[in-house]
């Protein structure tokens, strides 16, 4: 597993892009704490936290497709280190400028969400370009969803060390800073300088004119969906078995599930096609949230919540191959970032949704809700099954004039038989 892993990291600029991404991306991951905890230091309430917060959530979901077609049309550097640099401009002022005005507060917040740079789409636009084996491509996409398990696992962490050192509002500004490195680190580096997205048909769709593109992303809005809903369902079962220390072993039991599974995942190469790969994964994710209904004791509850996220990075990796064999050409950053969106949006909801089950039928239905909408997952791929087969020789590119001057094409993977 090691040596796969590792023959990655030893590719040209390879740990670099990784590194710097994952640092570039810093900030967003640790936006929703760093904000509540910002405004609880000013004196605000939790429900002005969660509104300033939401309001970041929603700025970024809608600015992720945006600026990854922009990307796609003008390159990397023109549009990823911009784009970090104002978001952090706007998470600035909302640091000093504080909760007063509070229309100032929400532009800030929603200024900084709207621009923070499609980092995580880039990089994975980047993989077949550093990493000229498939198979390899496949293992980085693998090692890109543990990754992400780690950062928001580090994150949170970072923030509260940031507050305890200095304050709320120094922790806003250096991660901001911190984001704005990483950013730099990336677009700076000969892979991003270099890459440009294929040409593409003008078409005011882009990404989102791919029929098979959308099967995926209806899917995974219900991934993201059971992923929200289960953080909510976890917060009354450690009421009544030990209080704040049960949930976090909780949901870092979920993330430590979803990291060794996504390193097994990305370390053996997978024969057949990753549509067929995805329904089987999608079902086994969506069966080991049902053991979560048992409510046992503690000890065995965190381990029953590793289980739970075991298959959630293998489902992520896979899905990634997926999108670049789906993506029309010219668009591979904007449907990388359509799937951040999506997964996003659909955590949101399924936050909000579980909160109304677990006060009407307690922490039992509220695991209830993760395994219902992985079925409906499974559900949305089943049912459009032919939609997402790609047909052998549907990744080749046809020449277009909307960008690209150069006619570069995108290096991409779009075998009908491996991933």
């Amino acid at each position: 597993m090691a040596a796969g892993y590792l023959e990655i990291l030893r590719a040209k600029h390879a740990a670099r892009l990784l590194v710097g991404t994952l640092v570039g991306r810093l900030p967003n991951a640790t936006a929703a704490i760093a904000i509540v905890l910002f405004v609880r230091a000013q004196g605000g309430s939790y429900s002005l936290a969660g509104a300033l917060a939401a309001v970041y959530g929603v700025a970024n979901a809608v600015g992720q497709p945006l600026l990854g077609r922009l990307v796609d049309l003008h390159g990397q550097p023109r549009v990823q280190f911009p784009a970090a640099l104002a978001s952090a401009a706007a998470m600035t002022v909302f640091a000093f400028a504080g909760t007063d005005p509070l229309p100032v507060a929400y532009t800030a917040v929603a200024a900084s969400g709207l621009f923070t740079p499609p980092l995580e789409g880039g990089l994975r636009a980047l993989w077949p370009a550093v990493l000229r084996r498939e198979d390899q491509v496949h293992t980085a996409y693998a090692m890109d969803a543990v990754a992400q398990e780690v950062m928001f696992t580090v994150g949170p962490l970072l923030v509260t060390l940031c507050v305890s050192l200095w304050s709320a509002r120094a922790a806003l500004v250096v991660l901001s800073a911190v984001g704005v490195a990483g950013a730099l680190w990336v677009v700076v580096s000969p892979p991003s300088r270099a890459w440009r997205s294929a040409p593409r048909e003008a078409h005011w769709l882009g990404a989102l004119r791919s029929r098979g593109l959308l099967a995926l992303l209806g899917a995974f809005l219900f991934i993201g969906m059971a992923l929200g809903s289960i953080t909510v369902a976890s917060v009354p079962y450690a009421d009544e078995h030990g209080g704040d220390a049960v949930y976090g072993w909780l949901m870092a039991a979920l993330g430590l599930g979803a990291l060794v599974g996504g390193l097994v995942y990305g370390a053996r190469r997978w024969a057949g096609p990753p549509e067929r790969r995805l329904r089987v994964l999608v079902a086994l994710l969506a069966v080991c949230y049902l053991p979560l209904t048992a409510m046992p004791g503690a000890v065995a509850m965190v381990a029953l919540t590793a289980l739970a996220g075991l298959f959630l990075a293998p489902v992520i990796a896979c899905a990634f191959v997926i999108v670049d064999r789906h993506a029309p050409a010219g668009t591979v950053t904007e449907a990388f970032s359509w799937l951040v969106t999506t997964f996003t949006v659909g955590a949101s909801v399924g936050t909000g949704l579980a909160g109304p089950v677990v006060e009407a039928g307690g922490a039992l239905w509220g695991f209830v809700a993760p395994a219902v909408a992985g079925g409906v997952s499974l559900l949305v791929l089943l049912a459009t099954g032919r939609v997402l087969a790609v047909p052998a020789g549907s990744g080749v590119v046809a020449a277009s004039s909307e960008n690209d001057p150069n006619r570069a094409a995108e290096p991409r993977f779009s075998s009908g038989d491996r991933a």
